[in-house]
């Protein structure tokens, strides 16, 4: 499939979701959003594609937010379809994904970019990024989920000062309050998101997808009882029986 706002790439196991719309530091509009939703769909479907990597092209931005002109003459009811539709075909989508996705931030991630990197599983970020969540300088709030991820990343009272205060943060205070991974500089973010994205991908596909589906469900009273399920169901897998079997005939598991 040919895309209009994003590149896709593939390396072995790894794929690669660059957004590509530098004029504009790579902001959201609706159609990037269905082409990034598409493009997840078509990784998810890949057997061979373990692992996702998303960035933005360039080296100022990784979504620098939402296209504001697309929605400034909306509505209520128009605001509500977009919020619903977006968190639908693309954050959701990636939060679930049974795959893991992992976030290079190169630059600016503010309003809807942040929502996108906080949506992925893991976050990497270069040291020029500035992460934050604008949306109250706008009258607005964030509808992409950000209300609700950030709290769960940095606790409520941090999450509460980024949002009221749309303040931008640098990237190594966002790892001292846990909101990306790591820092790394520009030149060495996407090789160091790549070495991580293939070490994951050496692992058992099967049982990522059910820690993916634990993790998520960590803040619910549904939690415990889901990791006892999915324990016992993956002893009935073919990846556990190849990764004992290796770990007991001392060689590399083939996955």
């Amino acid at each position: 499939m040919s895309y209009e706002n994003i590149l896709l790439d593939k390396e072995n196991s790894v794929a690669i979701i660059t957004i590509n719309r530098p004029q504009s530091l790579n902001a959201l509009n609706g159609n990037t959003i269905s082409e990034l939703s598409a493009a997840l769909d078509e990784v998810a479907a890949d057997e061979s594609t373990r692992v996702i990597i998303i960035t933005g092209s360039g080296e100022k931005a990784f979504v620098a937010g939402a296209d504001i002109k697309e929605f400034s003459d909306f509505g209520p009811a128009q605001a509500e379809e977009l919020a619903r539709n977006g968190q639908h075909l693309l954050f959701d989508k990636i939060e679930n994904l049974n795959k893991p996705v992992i976030a290079a931030v190169n630059g600016f991630a503010l309003g809807g970019g942040l929502e996108l990197a906080m949506a992925c599983h893991i976050r990497y970020a270069s040291d020029n990024a500035r992460l934050g969540l604008p949306e109250v300088t706008l009258g607005l709030i964030p509808g992409y989920g950000g209300t609700q991820r950030l709290p769960k990343l940095v606790g409520k009272g941090i999450a509460n000062e980024i949002i009221f205060s749309a303040k931008m943060i640098p990237a190594q205070r966002a790892k001292e309050m846990g909101l990306v991974n790591e820092v790394f500089s520009l030149q060495e973010l996407l090789p160091k998101t790549k070495e991580l994205a293939h070490q994951i991908a050496n692992n058992s596909p099967m049982a990522i997808a059910k820690a993916i589906a634990a993790v998520n469900l960590s803040t619910t009273a549904e939690g415990f009882e889901n990791e006892i399920q999915s324990f016992g169901q993956l002893f009935g897998m073919s990846d556990k029986n190849e990764g004992v079997t290796a770990f007991l005939e001392k060689r590399k598991p083939n996955f």
